[in-house]
């Protein structure tokens, strides 16, 4: 739904805040306002100088997509600002992709933390890269290719991936499957999304039951025990920092508070790819 203030509250600042020679339009004399004036942002955006106005004063008809995006592009917007002014618009934000890219920064912020396990993955599970603590704790279930390094796929085909006690299987599952959610419903139910959600109702049942509940979140926090071969149980707590475009996700596993968690993970440091390499 359109918020008619909201829009013309942004378009009128926004305006204001540019100067004709950002637009590249010339200075020219007298301007009584600053910025530009509503029949040049009308002119650079293809719209009517009648329709902009009446957007700027919060009356007239709704604004298309197209237009919104005319303007947005008009008034220099970047894409934070252009996906505000779409919602304020009343329309969708288009998709956001960053694909498999992971940012140098994420990767250095990574390496930085090498007291603890760090995990970088896709919103649909699959693991983009892992430091060297990161490797240890979980690396015994990747494989070589994208397939065998989802996690998400891994959880519900495999149960030898389930590095975690069984009684805690049901909420990890639904926090997978509503993590998916979660993605399929940013994504818009693109076709990378929707091949993995149906190859996994196909494949468990499980998957599938929790699936049609329609449970929709994206976990920032939680708190996981991961049963390692050598060190056994180790009760971690998961921070997850989300890119930009929150389809990339740095997971950084903290020791839990009152448990030896750090210990473990001390000792996982100097024995953990040993152990990989010896399994």
């Amino acid at each position: 739904m359109i918020d008619r203030q909201g829009l013309a509250d942004f378009l009128r600042r926004r305006r204001e805040q540019l100067r004709p020679v950002d637009a590249g339009l010339p200075e020219g004399s007298r301007r009584r306002t600053p910025g530009l004036r509503r029949e040049e942002v009308a002119m650079l955006a293809g719209v009517s100088v009648d329709h902009y106005t009446r957007l700027e004063q919060g009356r007239g008809s709704a604004p298309s997509a197209g237009v919104v995006l005319a303007i947005a592009q008009a008034l220099h917007c970047d894409r934070e600002q252009r996906d505000h002014l779409l919602r304020l618009g009343g329309h969708a934000p288009p998709p956001r992709r960053a694909g498999h890219h992971v940012r140098p920064g994420l990767i250095a912020l990574g390496n930085r933390l090498t007291d603890l396990p760090v995990v970088i993955l896709t919103d649909l599970g699959e693991v983009l890269w892992t430091n060297a603590l990161g490797t240890a704790l979980v690396g015994g279930v990747l494989g070589d290719t994208a397939r065998d390094r989802n996690l998400v796929r891994r959880w519900f085909t495999d149960p030898s991936a389930r590095l975690m006690p069984s009684d805690h299987w049901e909420r990890i599952s639904a926090a997978h499957v509503s993590d998916l959610r979660a993605a399929f419903t940013r994504r818009g139910g693109d076709a990378e999304v929707t091949a993995l959600v149906d190859e996994l109702e196909e494949r468990s049942g499980e998957f599938a039951r929790l699936w049609a509940l329609h449970d929709v979140t994206q976990r920032q926090i939680d708190q996981k025990v991961f049963l390692h071969p050598e060190i056994g149980a180790i009760e971690l707590r998961c921070e997850v920092l989300l890119s930009p475009d929150e389809d990339v996700s740095m997971h950084a596993f903290f020791p839990l508070e009152g448990t030896d968690a750090a210990q473990k993970l001390e000792l996982l440091g100097v024995i953990g790819t040993q152990v990989l390499r010896d399994a």
